[in-house]
């Protein structure tokens, strides 16, 4: 156990450099940033694998030695358990009044039951101690005398709790790898279909199939979002995101309607479908000097600041003379500073503005190196509007239209909708994890609250005809309430005993005049 403890403590040492380095599994842009950022530290974390942490041989070796010490742990206490809830109760000690728990009560000869007095209190005993849940057994000698044990859920709850941590491993470590997690973004009116080709990224599991993915579709019909209008502090703070989607299943007539919000996901396909985020998409199309559609789309364009202010990219690689690259910021709620540079006052469309920097040359599209459709290279191109050119950037408010610089042609603004950034989640662990987790909850409550516990009631006659009870009472482990459970149980097998309450003032009813005759 002390060396599982220390494993488990090594592990969660291992697992910071996790959260102080982007990972390939979650963040890969980060990584490549990191690289950009670190030319000269990013060579060495790579190869101590500290970009792919959880994945690394040290962490994997922690993990294994873990696994395989808890499962040490975990067996031979169980063989140990199995041994002990067969085996029967240990003998009556020849001095109980050595136990932690010790009291005696007295049944005088007129109370005493007909017969064998001290056989029938040892039998009213054995009684109430096995409907207390104690396991018994009775010994004869001079002295009758039942023993009685209980509490063996304790270790039971215990080896519950480490076998399902166990479990937990397990299926985190191997089921996991069944797993996938996705990333899409869509514009209203927009359809997603759940094949691999119509992810933006996905992040697959080791032993990920494409024909795991369930067939399906989804639909942004809208996003609804709303926000605090009220206030000067709190202008503008979203209160709520809706997005309303629509779906339909393979072999399933007809279209489902559903919502998704912050935390409430929507389920289908055996996936979880979450709204991580939101932002606006305009509509921007592009002509040619002859007035014909060379570039027609809805680009969504991402938040740069909490009041929406948002950054695109649009790429005109055919239908224009030259290849034509606009980088566009886009302002909900067009605004002025007092150093002539735009930003937006509020996240909702209230007075919207777009405004275009225009280049043309090489997009890069296509030397076969993949790119970024937010982002755009123009180490190969020439600024033709915008920056320092000279020529002022292009802008437009919704349904207007302005002239590319150099007569290549003209783009219009024909309006905005928005967009939902969608994660889309499948974990075939989640039933095995959560029925392991109860079972490692239900074992910890078990293993800190059921108290383990011997209890011994011995009866001898003496000269006098009268019968002295000894009760005493042992735990295993900590337990405040051993005394009060010895006491407690005394005093009803006294009562039961004599058939009526237990007699105040008689010497030896008090734990402590017990140690003092003693």
């Amino acid at each position: 156990m002390r060396t599982a403890l220390l494993l488990l403590l090594a592990l969660a040492v291992a697992a910071v450099p996790g959260s102080l380095v982007p990972q390939r599994s979650s963040d890969p842009n980060g990584v490549t940033q990191y690289f950009d950022d670190n030319p000269e530290l990013a060579p060495i974390v790579d190869s101590l694998q500290g970009f792919d942490v959880y994945t690394s041989v040290w962490f994997s070796s922690i993990y294994l030695l873990l696994f395989v010490s808890l499962i040490g742990c975990v067996v031979p206490r169980t063989r140990h358990h199995l041994q002990a809830l067969r085996a029967a109760p240990p003998r009556t000690p020849s001095r109980l009044s050595r136990m932690p728990a010790h009291t005696v009560r007295t049944v005088t000869a007129a109370d005493a039951p007909d017969g064998d007095a001290a056989a029938a209190a040892v039998e009213s005993a054995r009684e109430m101690l096995r409907k207390d849940g104690y396991r018994v057994v009775v010994f004869e000698g001079s002295r009758r005398s039942v023993s009685a044990e209980r509490g063996y859920l304790r270790e039971t709850g215990n080896l519950v709790f480490h076998t399902a941590l166990v479990g937990v491993l397990v299926t985190v470590g191997i089921g996991g790898g069944f797993g996938y997690q996705g990333q899409r973004v869509l514009v209203e009116g927009q359809t997603f279909v759940n094949s691999l080709a119509a992810y933006d990224s996905i992040n697959p599991g080791r032993f990920f199939r494409e024909d795991a993915l369930e067939p399906y579709s989804l639909t942004l019909d809208r996003l609804d979002v709303t926000y605090e209008k009220e206030g000067t502090a709190s202008a503008g703070l979203p209160t709520d995101y809706t997005a309303s989607v629509s779906t339909r299943r393979q072999n399933i007539p007809g279209a489902d309607d559903a919502t998704v919000k912050v935390n409430e996901p929507l389920s289908i396909g055996g996936t979880e479908v979450y709204l991580l985020g939101n932002g606006y998409a305009p509509r921007i199309t592009v002509r040619d000097p002859a007035g014909d559609v060379a570039f027609s789309d809805v680009i969504p364009f991402p938040p740069q600041d909490s009041f929406l202010t948002s950054l695109g990219v649009v790429k005109v690689p055919d239908g224009l003379a030259e290849q034509v690259g606009l980088i566009g910021f886009f302002y909900p709620d067009q605004a002025k500073g007092a150093n002539g540079a735009y930003r937006s006052e509020f996240p909702d469309v209230r007075d919207p503005m777009l405004t275009l920097n225009v280049y043309q040359g090489d997009l890069g599209l296509n030397g076969g190196v993949p790119r970024s459709v937010y982002a755009l290279d123009t180490s190969g191109m020439t600024q033709l509007a915008g920056g320092d050119t000279g020529v002022e950037a292009l802008e437009l408010r919704p349904g207007e239209t302005r002239p590319l610089p150099g007569g290549l042609g003209t783009v219009s603004f024909d309006g905005v909708s928005r967009f939902a950034a969608f994660d889309i989640s499948h974990d075939p662990t989640k039933g095995v994890v959560l029925f392991f987790s109860i079972c490692i909850l239900a074992g910890l409550l078990a293993s800190l609250f059921v108290p383990r516990r011997r209890m011994w009631v011995a009866a001898r006659v003496g000269s006098d005809g009268s019968v002295e009870l000894e009760y005493a009472g042992l735990a295993r482990g900590d337990d405040p309430l051993l005394d009060a459970a010895v006491s407690g149980f005394a005093d009803r097998h006294h009562a039961a005993v004599t058939g009526g309450p237990s007699p105040a003032g008689v010497p030896g009813f008090s734990r402590s005049a017990d140690r003092a005759g003693s």
